[in-house]
């Protein structure tokens, strides 16, 4: 049979907006792909950081004759290059491309986005190298010396002109609930940096007012940075692989602003114990537990458009991971509520199990989902298609499952961390000997996320040396039970 060219049967309007959409991803590609690979250079450089931590936590001795790799410089220098490297970056590019997609306005300014990139990578090397040498502020997500954050504030600058830029030139019409997230995260985040920068490191406050900050801003930077992307990010994509609507558009709204109204509020929960003011404690608890109300709003969403779909999660490499990382969200915020009130604190605090907490909000719902987006974005932006199903559900199991055992290892040696802290005829020693089969397991986890890593960047590196359009079928993980949207670009 004779094939034919599967253009001639769309009407004009449909004509229109595929050139509109290879419009806008022509003008993304440069920029957006210099974010996503700087990012995934991170991602694999976190991975040998954090690998190495966790095996000093049960084997000290490992590398212990040089002095920038001991623990204390190789755990902040993990958590910092993953923040600031991996998730910023990445969420960066992100954000690029699905504004500029829902304002139907292609990305200009090419080159103020590459000097941000470029900047972002200068302050992450510079920062990086800082922490390693023993220069770090010990500030928790702040570890950077004050040159490094330099660098990175001035990174937004750009940004947040490019944004404004797309914002004013949107095509008249609806107005998105992704683009709410985006434009409020894009700046939320520096005032949350200056501020912190300028408090902490530039003209430090005293010294009491110190860690109330950097709870501010190490819990805010979760909450009003990276959630407000990824939850972008959901939003965008869940309806626009299934091609249906959102649930409800007022739910969605309701999201926002409750988010934006009680999350600036959190973090406090941290100091419970601590020499501060209980009403400041008992404020930052009870907006905590209003937090049920984003959750509960995002989770009905995203439940109720993927419902009667759920086969297609089978399939799409997108839709598993984006569903994977949406049902953490729920599962973590919720436990983050729950850890906020004082009777679940007075076991958890200073134990492995806010460790545990930490990675199902910052790996299982952030960078599963920023995996999710980038499965999506990549083909679109080089006009090739991943090149195995194998590599990509290798990818998926193995930071699925790894990061899922590195959770619930780490919950179990918290709790009973916790119950030995509290019981002051146990010795101290013992609870650390009680701890060490869960330390291993942990390096057992990580080990699975890093493969998961490897695969991801061998698919990466090899979908870039592919020639385009050598494959003209979206790669699946599975035969579909049904078709896929048809408006899958």
């Amino acid at each position: 049979m004779k094939p034919t060219n599967s253009t001639q049967y769309l009407t004009s309007e449909q004509l229109h907006s595929r050139m509109e959409r290879a419009q806008i991803d022509e003008a993304a590609r440069g920029p957006v792909l210099h974010f996503f690979i700087s990012a995934l250079i991170w991602l694999l450089a976190g991975s040998a950081l954090a690998l190495l931590a966790s095996i000093k936590l049960h084997s000290p001795t490992f590398l212990a004759g040089t002095d920038w790799l001991t623990f204390g410089r190789v755990r902040p220098a993990h958590l910092t290059t993953m923040v600031y490297g991996w998730a910023t970056m990445a969420c960066i590019g992100v954000s690029l491309w699905i504004m500029s997609r829902l304002c139907r306005a292609p990305l200009r300014g090419a080159g103020w986005l590459h000097l941000s990139a470029t900047l972002l990578n200068a302050g992450n090397l510079v920062g990086t190298y800082g922490v390693l040498m023993g220069r770090s502020t010990s500030f928790e997500w702040l570890e950077y010396p004050r040159e490094a954050g330099a660098l990175i504030a001035a990174a937004f600058v750009p940004l947040i002109a490019v944004f404004a830029d797309m914002a004013r030139r949107r095509q008249p019409g609806h107005i998105y609930v992704s683009q709410w997230y985006l434009m409020a995260s894009i700046f939320w985040f520096p005032w949350l940096y200056l501020t912190a920068q300028a408090l902490l490191l530039w003209q430090p406050v005293a010294a009491p007012a110190q860690p109330p900050i950097n709870w501010w801003f190490a819990h805010n930077v979760l909450g009003l940075w990276f959630t407000p992307i990824c939850l972008a990010a959901a939003y965008y994509l869940i309806p626009k692989v299934l091609g249906r609507p959102i649930h409800s558009y007022y739910l969605s709204i309701v999201g926002f602003w409750s988010l934006a109204f009680f999350y600036a509020w959190n973090g406090m929960h941290h100091l419970i114990g601590g020499p501060y003011p209980a009403w400041l404690i008992s404020v930052s608890i009870v907006a905590s537990m209003m937090m049920f109300i984003p959750v509960a709003t995002v989770a009905v969403n995203h439940h109720f458009t993927v419902y009667g779909s759920f086969s297609m999660v089978r399939s799409s490499p997108t839709l598993r991971f984006v569903v994977f990382a949406a049902m953490n969200y729920t599962l973590v915020s919720i436990q983050g509520s729950l850890m906020a009130v004082r009777a679940v604190s007075h076991v958890t605090h200073f134990t492995h199990y806010t460790i545990a907490h930490s990675h199902l909000g910052m790996y299982a719902f952030v960078t599963m989902m920023l995996f999710g987006a980038m499965y999506y974005m990549v083909p679109r932006l080089t006009g090739r298609e991943w090149p195995s199903r194998r590599l990509i559900s290798l990818h998926f199991w193995c930071c699925g499952l790894g990061v899922l055992h590195y959770f619930a290892v780490l919950s179990v040696a918290g709790i009973e961390e916790g119950y030995g802290l509290l019981n002051e005829n146990v010795p101290f020693i013992d609870i650390v000997k009680r701890t060490l089969p869960y330390l291993e397991q942990r390096s057992w986890a990580g080990c699975a996320m890093t493969v998961g890593h490897l695969a991801f960047a061998t698919s990466f590196v090899w979908l870039l040396l592919r020639k385009p359009h050598a494959q003209r079928e979206a790669t699946l993980l599975a035969a579909p039970s049904q078709a896929l949207a048809p408006a899958l670009s």
